[in-house]
């Protein structure tokens, strides 16, 4: 067979082909990152049966330093896999989340344990505004939409059935079994990864250095300023130390970027309204949902008396409808933009919330009760991924893909931690119905103000013919 010349480059504003097999690789990543913020949830007792002198304050760190980090890394790694290339922060960061997976797996002891979960959530951070750069410039205009929804729905997914896989493998393989099965998933994303085009950055200079060292630090201070409120109150010196101190260099880092050449925070993507709005309505959104997924445990397990195997899987109905949502309004956002799915997946969990705070019974009634309760809200939550993911996405250009997409999931890292803050602050030791109730009413608020803020997020999709802005 003979040799063709080379096919002439795409036209401007048009994406280059799809290659196979990106989908998997950037939904695999969205999977491992999510479900490792959920996953540990159930895994606290087995770490108390292993570490015995450690107290259960000390334990719990286990799950809030990987939140943490994750929160605080992700604007900067987004800002990097724009400036730096998506393939080379892409292959960085499943490649040191799975050796911190193997770490967290043989640590010896809580320290190592702790610091492996650091090093894992910064990496997560890497992965996530990665793999979605990865995905969009190597899918058609016209096509984005859509992926974006395979992608959210994998995350989403992930999110919800963390309680479930966390109860199922630790009552079967112990704790270590949840950061092993990670490994195998990210050597095969690391050879695939090999496939990807080498892609350069936007420009030859690293994010300013020291104002990423301050945005990374200050989200952090605040993030466990607020996670601290559970064994510190409001009042405490040391919280309010922490949240004056983070608000303070993250106004510094704010204060660089706007005359740093190569900014670690682009200031300029909040002068989008519909940006600006997403990232207030992925904040409520990430509020709600934290303190649903875990509210829901703690109320299976200490009211109802299931036992931590049985709350998982009970948890476990509203993944499938996220993820059905996710997909089928990730093809329908190319048609009708993303307020629709923005609004309606905040209308769903309203209801959900409506619902449980007014009929929340004492006695157990899955069939009737808690399983189309799920699937409600599991519905929402898929819709809503969605929805913010797409309009973060495609409210900026394809060279802001990462950084929008970082800064979003921020912003929902950060109402999660606020979420689960407000959840200790609501729930005493001896908790009644009534308290689990308030904590679902604080839920069903913050998926109002979600839906409210979302009236004017929308983002109506380029269509192949106009190319992406």
């Amino acid at each position: 067979m003979t040799n063709r010349t080379a096919p002439a480059a795409p036209p401007a504003g048009r994406a280059r082909p799809r290659i196979r097999g990106v989908p998997l690789l950037a939904a695999g990543a969205a999977f491992l990152g999510m479900l490792d913020a959920t996953v540990t949830n159930l895994a606290v007792p087995g770490l108390r049966e292993d570490f015995p002198g450690a107290s259960l304050a000390g334990l719990t760190w286990v799950i809030t330093l990987y939140a943490v980090l994750f929160a605080a890394l992700l604007a900067p790694a987004g800002r990097l896999a724009d400036v730096a290339g998506r393939r080379a922060l892409f292959q960085a960061g499943v490649g040191l989340f799975t050796l911190a997976s193997l770490a967290c797996a043989v640590a010896p002891g809580l320290g190592a344990l702790l610091t492996a979960r650091g090093v894992q959530g910064a990496a997560a951070a890497a992965m996530i505004p990665a793999s979605l750069a990865v995905l969009l410039h190597d899918t058609e205009p016209e096509r984005r939409a859509a992926a974006i929804g395979l992608w959210s729905a994998a995350g989403a997914f992930a999110a919800a059935i963390g309680p479930a896989v966390g109860g199922l493998l630790v009552d079967a393989l112990g704790w270590r079994s949840l950061f092993l099965i990670n490994i195998p998933v990210g050597v095969a994303m690391l050879l695939g990864g090999l496939r990807l085009p080498r892609a350069t950055g936007s420009g030859g200079r690293r994010p300013d250095l020291l104002g990423t060292a301050l945005l990374g630090g200050g989200i952090g201070a605040l993030a466990l300023g607020v996670t601290q409120t559970r064994d510190w109150t409001w009042t405490d010196a040391r919280t309010l130390g922490l949240l004056a101190a983070g608000a303070a260099m993250v106004a510094l880092a704010v204060t660089r970027s706007v005359r740093h050449p190569v900014p670690a925070l682009e200031i300029s993507l909040w002068r989008s309204r519909p940006f600006a709005l997403t990232n207030a309505v992925s904040f409520l959104y990430g509020t709600a949902l934290y303190t649903w997924l875990l509210v829901g445990v703690l109320f299976l397990t200490g009211h109802w008396h299931y036992s931590v195997l049985k709350a998982g899987f009970a948890s476990t109905p509203g993944a499938f409808t996220a993820t059905a949502a996710a997909i089928v309004l990730g093809r329908l956002t190319s048609r009708i933009g993303t307020r629709p799915a923005v609004v309606g997946g905040a209308l769903l969990m309203l209801a959900a919330g409506i619902w449980c705070y007014a009929a929340l019974p004492d006695e157990p009634r899955f069939s009737t009760f808690w399983l189309p309760l799920g699937l409600l809200v599991g519905a929402g939550m898929g819709a809503l991924s969605t929805g913010t993911a797409s309009a973060a996405a495609l409210s900026v250009s394809p060279s802001r893909f990462a950084g929008a997409t970082g800064l979003n999931t921020t912003a929902r890292q950060l109402g999660g931690a606020l979420g689960i803050a407000a959840l200790a602050a609501l729930l005493p030791a001896d908790a009644g119905r009534s308290d689990y109730a308030t904590v679902y009413l604080f839920c069903t608020l913050a998926a109002g103000g979600a839906a409210i803020a979302g009236l004017w997020s929308g983002v109506r999709p380029p269509s192949a013919e106009r190319g992406p802005r």
